[in-house]
């Protein structure tokens, strides 16, 4: 929904939405979550009894320079594309609090994995990484607690943000799941039954599942593999369900069904590769697997490959090819990982959530 009151306590400034945010919301309460876009995951039946209000960087500076706000979150230092928003949002919301006599704590979670400005060549692309430097350490400086996801996210951050991060209170909490509620009331996973869940793009592997897939439906007659997502790639998705027996797409699905797939799957696949601009810093369909109790097919780019090969959890080569995928495919079904296994492995409290509540403390 669309709001038009008053600001909560806790801000969150966000350049983009998704359900995950309107989940984590619900959970915590007190919330207001100031956006620009929305993803494309963005179930509008988890906005209900959200505070959710649509507004540009100057609208945002507005409505926080005439809230009472005590804790504002913006996006991590990292995120470049939210750098301006997030300075013009601190700036605000710290004026109308010095107006009030009173404080604001600025917070963010970080789980960026990749340098987003590396070194370049040339006049200009010397000029873009001084730039893009500056203005992550300029929203460093207005930190007063940052949260890291993943050991990698803290590494990096400490490398490249140590000196202007140094006032700031720091935790690393990894990003690992709590069973999901609906997880603790359904048996195993079907077996022989694999999901994918993601945009269907290179840089989520789909292309690579879909050229292995035939070989592990040639050696695991019976197996299965349900398709959640959309994205450029759909209709390479579209055909490989029509000519392949237990293939079946779902396009953009309501949350439910999502939970429901994931229910009845025993393995989750996701084979993340790095493209030149992007890496996957954790990847949510990982964790909703998890926290359904999939076993976990993936590639080393994503920010808990440490936790989920320290956990028995299938993680590859980022330039996997359709061979090997289907070789670690059929070896995951094979091993027929019980579900009541992987939900033992998981912590009682979700990381985020853990996160989330360790930010916003007093």
């Amino acid at each position: 929904m669309t709001a038009r009151a008053g600001l909560r306590q806790h801000v969150q400034v966000y350049r983009t939405v998704r359900s995950a945010h309107l989940e984590r919301a619900r959970a915590l309460g007190g919330v207001t979550i100031l956006h620009r876009s929305r993803r494309y995951d963005f179930d509008p039946a988890l906005a209900e009894g959200v505070h959710l209000v649509a507004a540009g960087p100057w609208r945002t500076a507005l409505l926080l320079l005439r809230s009472r706000v005590s804790t504002l979150e913006v996006n991590e230092p990292l995120m470049l594309s939210a750098a301006s928003t997030s300075l013009l949002a601190v700036a605000a919301s710290r004026l109308g609090a010095a107006l009030r006599g009173r404080a604001v704590r600025v917070v963010t979670y970080a789980i960026e994995n990749r340098d987003p400005a590396p070194p370049a060549d040339g006049a200009r692309g010397r000029w873009r990484v001084v730039r893009a430097r500056a203005l992550s350490a300029a929203v460093a400086r207005c930190v007063d607690r940052i949260a890291y996801g993943t050991p990698g996210s803290q590494e990096l951050y400490l490398d490249l943000l140590g000196r202007p991060l140094r006032r700031a209170e720091q935790r690393l909490i990894t990003t690992a799941p709590a069973p999901c509620s609906c997880a603790a009331a359904r048996g195993p996973g079907r077996p022989g039954s694999v999901a994918f869940v993601g945009a269907l793009e290179e840089r989520k592997g789909f292309d690579v599942l879909a050229r292995a897939w035939p070989a592990v439906a040639a050696s695991h007659p019976g197996a299965t593999l349900t398709v959640v997502g959309s994205g450029r790639l759909e209709e390479l998705a579209r055909e490989l369900a029509a000519g392949t027996p237990g293939v079946r797409l779902v396009v953009d699905p309501p949350r439910p069904v999502v939970h429901e797939v994931l229910g009845d799957a025993s393995v989750l696949v996701l084979l993340s590769r790095q493209t030149p601009r992007w890496r996957e810093q954790v990847g949510l369909p990982l964790l909703e697997g998890l926290a359904h109790g999939c076993a976990v097919v993936t590639t080393a780019d994503t920010g808990i490959a440490p936790w989920l090969a320290e956990h028995g959890h299938t993680v590859l080569d980022p330039a996997v090819g359709p061979g090997e995928a289907a070789v670690a495919l059929g070896a995951a079904l094979d091993a027929a990982r019980p579900a009541a296994g992987v939900l033992a492995d998981l912590p009682e409290h979700d990381g985020r959530a853990a996160a989330a509540d360790w930010l916003r403390r007093g």
